[in-house]
């Protein structure tokens, strides 16, 4: 198969490409010096004789920054009007598979229960804009949307600072990658990519739970998530190496 990658040189993309290599798949990658991931245009032409795209860019605030809305704009641009212009030009193009990462943070807080794809989500600030490029990405016919926990380990920035207690997604960058190159391969739909596990076993700083009040983004750290990935499993065959 023919494979364009989105977002190669990130924390993601390192590791997907060279697996998607070695799964046998022919890897092209987007040059941001020509082609404008914002530009549906462009992106036709560059995807044009592609059989699918693995859309992994993100632009992710760094440190402190974090918890201000004003630095998530180039992300959520990204994840909106990058993904509606992705749309356009896969269909354009006659790219027959779309993967798409997104978070898996938009889940309503769900205490103990487990939560699968069908479960209630919640978004608010920032993780609003997930929800959008799931909306856009799911308009193919292809498409695929990958609901990612937070990354640790292998080149992912340090986890942030924990909201109370409870359950939280958790996944490494090597096994996020292996679950976009095995989504090629997947039903159209949402899944789940990642491993549920106990806050307070993580050995993470956390702040008491009236903090959440402050800050979209610790409100959303503060909730208990405990996701699981058994659509992708019983569909791939993808399990967590990591």
């Amino acid at each position: 198969m023919k494979v364009f990658v989105i977002g190669a040189t990130g924390v993601l993309g390192r590791e997907a490409v060279p697996r998607l290599r070695t799964a046998g798949h022919e890897v092209g990658v987007l040059d941001r010096h020509t082609t404008s991931l914002f530009d549906a245009d462009q992106l036709a032409v560059a995807l044009t004789g592609y059989d699918a795209v693995v859309n992994l860019a993100t632009r992710i605030p760094l440190s402190a920054k974090a918890v201000l809305a004003s630095t998530w704009a180039d992300n959520d641009r990204i994840r909106t009007e990058g993904t509606a212009a992705l749309v356009e030009a896969a269909r354009a193009a006659g790219v027959g598979r779309i993967v798409q990462e997104g978070i898996s943070f938009v889940y309503a807080d769900g205490g103990d229960r487990e939560l699968d794809e069908s479960a209630p989500i919640k978004p608010v600030g920032h993780i609003a804009s997930s929800v959008q490029a799931q909306h856009n990405v799911l308009a193919h016919p292809g498409g695929v949307f990958l609901r990612f926990g937070m990354l640790i380990g292998g080149d992912a920035m340090s986890p942030p600072v924990l909201v109370g207690d409870g359950w939280m997604s958790v996944v490494h960058p090597g096994d996020a990658a292996a679950a976009a190159v095995a989504a090629l391969d997947a039903p159209a739909g949402i899944y789940n990519v990642g491993t549920p596990v106990l806050k307070r076993d993580m050995g993470i700083t956390r702040l008491p739970k009236f903090f959440g009040r402050f800050a979209a983004a610790f409100e959303v750290f503060g909730r208990s998530q405990r996701v699981v990935s058994t659509k992708l499993t019983e569909a791939t065959g993808w399990k967590p190496q990591n």
